[in-house]
């Protein structure tokens, strides 16, 4: 067999995966599957030990090494399955040698250092992943904050960015390569540029980039704290329509009491205040949201006021967690709500979304959007709503058309 991966989580690490196989097809890997782990809730690390254990049943002789956020967090656990023959860490999987050593036989079976000791992020760097549409780019990793639920900062290490001039011409590249839209991500993207000179902002290098990409058709920022954006990026939304007007908040939660308990730095009226402002400055902005449900000491009450959230806030799309204890957090040792009201609750905020997801798809039919092709029968407008075409449409190009009707969660085009 060749090589094989599987990535588990978010953006990043679908990023990373990329970036990875690069280095292991340059040491000439072969009989190899690595799997990329995510750690953000105990769930997903079940899931990730179930797919270690189907690989190395799927490929008996290959070579198993597990990475990922996971892996980076409790090494010595996945170290002792007998289905893994090596444990990289989040540092340790984006360097050439790594992967060099795994060529000559010359490899550790355990390789994970200390993540808080790295100081830089743009060794890696790769020009973006995705389909012949879409592009990622990492402009940022790691994250400063420690909120009572979340592990990742142990998996991810302590804030660092990439120069704005090493995005900017990683941009230019990907834009003459066809792409016509590129998203910019990051674990903590509003705290880019605090490591730094001059303490740049993330809205400066938004206006940045479009300044000096002039032919980049789209450009999309993923996750943000509310709490965080400063005056360029609230400058951008205002003014530039090439950024699309879709913003994913990372809110978590809308009650007050609960929010400082999960260490956030935002209040609901600060959430509220943002989302208003961001819509009077570009009045067809949509928003996504991370909301947990269940989160420990949790009342019926707390949890109204999350559910009133997403009408508040006027929410579209939402991501729902059902609260899992990740231990080692402050939140574990907390007082926990029991399952089936949890189950009850995240039940509850997706049949909201659901609603509003609808609300928002109707409210398209007979409207001309811009849509970007992911594939000949299926593209994405503006808002990133999904758009079906009956004929195919050329994969990459951005189509005008109009919406004639919905289906399901999807809208459908004419033509």
């Amino acid at each position: 067999m060749s090589l094989k991966f599987s990535t588990h989580g978010c953006r990043l690490n679908a990023y990373e995966t990329q970036a990875m196989q690069d280095l292991a097809e340059g040491a000439g890997l072969t009989d190899t599957v690595v799997v990329n782990t995510c750690a953000v809730t105990a769930e997903a690390v079940r899931k990730a030990r179930q797919d270690i254990r189907k690989l190395r049943r799927e490929n008996p002789d290959a070579r198993v090494i597990v990475t990922g956020c996971a892996a980076q967090i409790d090494p010595g656990s996945f170290a002792a399955m007998d289905e893994v023959d090596h444990v990289l860490g989040n540092a340790d999987k984006m360097l050439p040698a790594t992967w060099d050593a795994f060529g000559t036989g010359a490899s550790e079976p355990v390789q994970v250092d200390d993540i808080m000791s790295v100081t830089e992020t743009a060794g890696h760097l790769i020009d973006g992943f995705g389909t012949r549409s879409r592009a990622y780019v990492q402009v940022q990793n790691g994250c400063d904050h420690r909120c009572t639920f979340c592990i990742i900062p142990y998996g991810r290490g302590n804030s660092r960015s990439v120069p704005a001039g090493v995005v900017v011409d990683q941009i230019k590249r990907l834009v003459q390569r066809g792409f016509n839209e590129v998203v910019l991500t990051g674990v903590d993207m509003t705290s880019w540029g605090a490591d730094l000179p001059a303490q740049p902002r993330l809205g400066d290098l938004v206006l940045r980039i479009l300044k000096l990409v002039p032919d980049l058709p789209r450009l999309r920022i993923s996750s943000i704290d509310s709490i965080e954006v400063d005056e360029s990026l609230m400058q951008a939304i205002a003014t530039e329509p090439r950024l699309m007007p879709h913003l994913h908040l990372s809110l978590q939660a809308g009650d007050d009491m609960i929010l400082k308990r999960m260490k956030r730095r935002h209040l609901r009226a600060d959430a509220i205040a943002f989302c208003t402002e961001a819509r009077r400055l570009r009045p067809d902005m949509t928003f996504g949201a991370d909301i947990i449900a269940g989160f420990p000491t949790e009342t019926d009450a707390m949890f109204e006021n999350s559910l009133r959230l997403v009408e508040d806030c006027d929410l579209t799309w939402l991501h729902v967690f059902p609260y899992s204890p990740r231990p080692g957090t402050p939140a574990a040792r907390m007082p926990q709500v029991d399952g089936p009201t949890i189950k009850y609750r995240a039940a509850a905020l997706r049949a909201a979304g659901q609603t509003a997801v609808l609300r928002h798809l109707t409210a398209q039919v007979g409207q001309t959007h811009d849509v970007l092709m992911e594939n000949p029968h299926m593209g994405r407008t503006r808002h990133f709503a999904e758009v079906a075409f009956k004929a195919p449409q050329p994969e990459g190009q951005i189509v005008q058309t109009t919406i004639t009707g919905t289906s399901g969660q999807t809208l459908r085009a004419r033509g």
